[in-house]
């Protein structure tokens, strides 16, 4: 199974007070697909991700937005509780076997974790959460872009499909079009987490991912290579 990336983010006055207002902020910011440009689900699971969740809302015919899925949630405000909110973004997604690039929307997944919730999960994974999706959105696949930072590189037995993705890729055309568009995708991040950092009072955020030591390093390089 694909790894998968992380944005955590912790502020400075989070409470049970204050935590589904700035849900709501959180939400706003969130870089919606141009296409998909609402909330599609909204689910409330108290104590942790093994019980049945407390209430789940279809949102996609209601076309709900951020003050709307605040207000859904208040009616289940509990310290161990967390409010998991479905969206999609645009990315730009690379089909290692077809070798053909799409911008289309992709699985976003935004959570508040509430103080209490999964035994204090909140203070390892953030506050607030987002699931990016994929990591090979923004890293490319193994290791072939800023391959020097690069935690799991592919190894000399390629796979077959690995092997035409590289020759496809020795093409410096292809793979500075490949460079740009994951470029893209790590700015349109970047920007996210800046726009973050001006709604809500951040005590600190990370990006993080399943396969990498550092992606957030793996990022910069990525930015950083001409």
């Amino acid at each position: 199974m694909a790894n998968h990336a992380y944005l955590r983010v912790w502020t400075r006055d989070f409470s049970l007070e204050t935590m589904l207002a700035e849900f709501a902020r959180f939400l706003t910011t969130a870089p919606l697909s141009a296409t998909q440009n609402s909330l599609s689900e909204l689910t409330v699971q108290a104590v942790d991700a093994k019980e049945i969740p407390v209430a789940e809302w279809d949102l996609r015919p209601l076309k709900t937005g951020p003050a709307e899925v605040a207000a859904l949630a208040v009616q289940h405000l509990n310290a161990d509780t967390a409010y998991i909110a479905n969206a999609k973004w645009d990315l730009w997604g690379f089909d290692i076997e077809s070798l053909k690039w799409q911008h289309k929307p992709e699985p976003l997944v935004l959570a508040c974790h509430g103080q209490e919730y999964d035994d204090g999960l909140a203070a390892t994974a953030g506050h607030f959460m987002a699931d990016l999706g994929f990591e090979h959105f923004f890293t490319g696949h193994g290791g072939l872009l800023a391959p020097g930072a690069a935690s799991n590189p592919f190894n000399s037995s390629d796979h077959p499909i690995e092997h035409s993705f590289r020759q496809w890729m020795a093409a410096s055309g292809n793979l500075k079009e490949y460079h740009a568009k994951t470029r893209e995708n790590i700015q349109q991040l970047f920007h996210w987490v800046e726009a973050i950092e001006r709604a809500l009072p951040v005590e600190r955020s990370e990006l993080w991912s399943e396969g990498e030591e550092n992606f957030e390093a793996r990022l910069d390089a990525i930015l950083a290579q001409r």
